[in-house]
């Protein structure tokens, strides 16, 4: 399989940028684009809101959303396509339940439908993680001014990008990139792009790094 027909899940903690990045390369790579649908959510914000009292149904409609994706547009790709580009891995939904639901009734039964579904999913041929300080992540955030990411807190931002970072560290099931990207901007920067893209295009194997200064 060459490297334009890979399947590429890139992740992060929100405001990092990978929806950006990923429809950057599915573009400049003729990729198909399998993108997390937050907008169609309609209990997220309400989360933001009052997490308690909407983590369950947010939770379980991000998973059984990103399985129909798995179904319906990573399994058949069109023959003109050159691999598939994600803004998310599926993994991810598990890792932000584990903080969210606070109730241990509710996390049994969120595991009990993940489980079932898990094992039914394509994993990636290669995990692009990136990484930022929570500073930048929020001021990301208040730059694009999405109207239902007004409520989201310093604190829980910090929570989620540390639970990242726990995560990647013992993270070793598909090759993984972790790439610094608090001084680049590779939406407004053309040189920036092209560097993370020259990097994402090397031989996926192991862990590697990328420190842009």
């Amino acid at each position: 399989m060459s490297q334009l027909e890979l399947y590429i899940a890139i992740e992060g903690p929100i405001g990092v940028g990978k929806t950006s990045l990923a429809k950057m390369i599915a573009d400049k790579l003729n990729a198909r684009k399998v993108f997390e649908d937050f907008k169609g959510n309609p209990f997220l914000e309400d989360f933001y809101e009052d997490p308690d009292s909407n983590a369950l149904q947010t939770q379980i409609w991000f998973l059984l959303q990103r399985y129909q994706q798995q179904q319906k547009k990573i399994r058949q790709l069109d023959a003109f396509q050159k691999g598939v580009i994600t803004d998310y891995m599926f993994e991810k939904d598990r890792l932000f339940a584990e903080f969210t639901l606070r109730s241990q009734a509710e996390f049994e039964l969120y595991s009990s439908v993940a489980d079932i579904l898990e094992k039914d999913i394509i994993k990636p041929d290669m995990v692009v993680y990136l990484q930022a300080d929570t500073s930048r992540l929020m001021k990301n955030i208040k730059q694009r001014g999405r109207n239902f990411e007004k409520g989201v807190t310093t604190e829980y931002i910090n929570q989620v990008n540390e639970k990242y970072q726990e995560f990647f560290v013992n993270y070793d099931e598909r090759p993984l990139l972790i790439i610094n990207a608090n001084n680049i901007d590779f939406v407004k920067n053309p040189d920036d792009f092209e560097n993370l893209l020259e990097v994402i295009q090397q031989p996926a194997k192991g862990r590697r790094y990328f420190n842009p200064s």
